[in-house]
């Protein structure tokens, strides 16, 4: 076989195979953006997971290079063999096109719909779970029912929908909370972060290489994944707080520790309401204990509202407000986040990056808007499974986070992103900040404010290491490493000169947004694509550009001091200074 044709047949293989991130999308064939096969019904972006967790379907191809065709015959002939491997690869047969491990008894709605199974699992449990969060809120409310109680069904309806999406892979969430509830018990204060930390992320890693490189992703069957990081990142998150509380003296914590320090260790129901309640289960997000015990004991609400100086905003008792503004809102964005993926997305699906037509005969400004498109067509399935997880908690009364400067009633305190900052960006650092933000918020808690030297790098490797053990992922952290530093050196450097009037100001952000949509694009690649041989072909068709500025940037550009100086959490032995003086 010619290497055009060895090359033309890994690059079929690889978008055969390519895994599901972060909610499942049936597979896809490689195609040109002008000639796509649409014969088949379009995917659906949901999923289990999150998160922010990641399902993924069918296993990476790794270890092949695409190499350029000497001719455009040798191109044409090894592109239509891929397409034909592509496509006879993209539909499985029918008797395993609903494979799963959860439930089968909405098999027959999976075939009308023509959605796989596990994906009509989760939409249904996503749904009932909103129906149930409506009932839990007004028929458990604190004022008729005991704290107990309110746990009990959280855990009982959350233990149900994980068994109804993942059937026997299930045991490992049980699995991994019994073992931490066994740390949080028997281990010293001191060391129970440490040893929380290692058996979560340890376990969470085996189940990660186990499906990806031992079982290959159990082809056509339902990943735990998504609720397993979730789970993990409650357990750390957890850990810590208790060894805030009860391990370290409350002087030496930062501000926001010593707020969320957890001074009483969690009863069992206690620990397995916060890890396994229905209403962040499936799809997250992450939350803090205390914040979701003063919920479940009917505090949350008034706890916020004592926050804010709540009578300067024409309050002159504390009110009740309802989430049914926000629930509504957040259900018509992920109903249009649905229409999008299904126009959008899967009319430049990302295997796209890696045709012929991409990595050989379009010129690069080309190349440049055209992953630029393909990116944004893969957001809307974050969008729609992180948008409809906030509305879960917030129909439960969950996720109050105060009233705004406009005296509106505000209930982001679990929104995962905020859409318009992010499509809005002119930085890396804004963007990161609004994409996935209780991860986000989760790593700058348990590492970027903990660890002694180099924070940036180490919260990264940790974000992948979360995410899963995809090459894809490391290519990316480790990108967004090099962009984060070399956009932090061009700020300082260069922002001064455009803030002398309106008109540079808006050039800046203009030319800074552009900047910043394009870097994001080019580094969150990987982390879509997965496997090593469509990333390093990705960027080669680039030239690298985004590595090699960013390297030029921090070795030859000034960086002034304050960019090396770490920003420390502020204590509470400087804040008492602070008022003495």
């Amino acid at each position: 076989m010619s290497a055009e044709r060895r090359g033309a047949g890994s690059a079929a293989r690889w978008a055969a195979a390519l895994p599901r991130h972060p909610w499942p999308q049936r597979q896809r064939q490689v195609c040109a953006p002008r000639v796509c096969n649409r014969s088949r019904p379009p995917a659906s972006p949901l999923g289990p997971g999150e998160q922010g967790g990641r399902p993924h379907l069918g296993a990476a191809t790794h270890g092949h290079s695409v190499r350029r065709a000497p001719s455009g015959a040798a191109r044409a002939g090894a592109g239509a063999a891929a397409s034909r491997r592509c496509r006879m690869a993209a539909a499985p047969p029918s008797s395993l096109s609903y494979r799963t491990t959860g439930s089968t008894c909405l098999h027959p709605l999976s075939e009308l719909l023509g959605i796989p199974l596990d994906q009509v699992n989760f939409v249904a449990c996503q749904l009932f779970a909103l129906l149930a969060a409506f009932w839990f809120r007004i028929y458990l409310s604190p004022g008729k029912t005991s704290p107990d109680v309110r746990h009990a069904f959280a855990t009982i309806f959350g233990i149900y929908f994980v068994i109804f999406c993942f059937g026997w892979y299930s045991v490992h969430l049980f699995v991994l909370v019994l073992m931490c509830y066994g740390i949080m018990v028997t281990a010293s204060v001191s060391n129970i972060h440490r040893y929380s930390f290692f058996v979560a992320m340890g376990y969470l890693t085996i189940c990660h290489i186990s499906r990806i490189y031992i079982f290959h992703y159990g082809i056509l069957t339902t990943d735990f994944s998504g609720p397993l990081m979730i789970v993990t990142q409650k357990i750390i998150a957890l850990a810590f707080q208790v060894h805030d509380g009860l391990g370290r003296r409350a002087e030496d914590l930062s501000v926001e520790q010593h707020r969320l320090a957890v001074r009483v260790k969690p009863s069992f129901l206690e620990y397995l309401s916060y890890l396994l309640n229905f209403m962040s289960v499936i799809a997250g997000p992450c939350n803090n204990f205390k914040d979701y015990v003063d919920f479940i004991e009917g505090r949350h609400i008034h706890m916020k509202l004592l926050e804010v100086n709540w009578k300067q905003k024409g309050f002159h008792s504390l009110p009740e407000p309802s989430p049914m503004g926000a629930v509504i809102h957040k259900l018509c964005m992920t109903l249009v986040s649905l229409l999008l993926f299904l126009t959008l997305t899967t009319t430049f699906p990302v295997t796209c990056l890696v045709d012929d037509w991409f990595v050989y005969k379009a010129n690069f400004l080309t190349r440049l808007c055209y992953l630029y498109v393909v990116m944004q067509a893969s957001k809307p399935k974050y969008y729609f499974a992180w948008t409809l997880a906030d509305a879960v908690n917030n129909a439960a009364g969950f996720g109050f986070s105060g009233v705004d400067k406009n005296g509106n009633f505000s209930w982001d305190l679990l929104s995962n992103l905020n859409i318009w900052k992010i499509e809005t960006a002119t930085s890396f650092k804004m963007y990161l900040e609004n994409w996935n933000i209780q991860t986000a918020t989760w790593l700058k808690r348990v590492c970027y404010e903990r660890v002694p030297w180099y924070p940036t790098m180490l919260t990264f490797i940790l974000s992948a290491l979360w995410h899963g053990v995809y090459p894809g992922y490391y290519f990316t952290f480790l990108t967004g490493t090099l962009v984060t530093i070399a956009a932090r050196t061009m700020r300082n450097n260069y922002r001064h000169y455009f803030l002398s009037s309106k008109a540079l100001k808006l050039v800046y952000d203009v030319v800074t947004w552009a900047v910043t949509q394009l870097a994001v694009s080019y580094t969150v690649a990987p982390f879509v694509m997965l496997a090593v041989e469509p990333t390093v072909s990705l960027y080669k068709s680039m030239y690298f550009y985004l590595h090699i500025t960013s390297l030029l940037i921090i070795l030859f550009l000034p960086i002034k001091p304050q960019a090396h100086i770490q920003k420390q959490p502020q204590t509470l032995n400087s804040v008492n200074e602070k008022k003495k003086d």
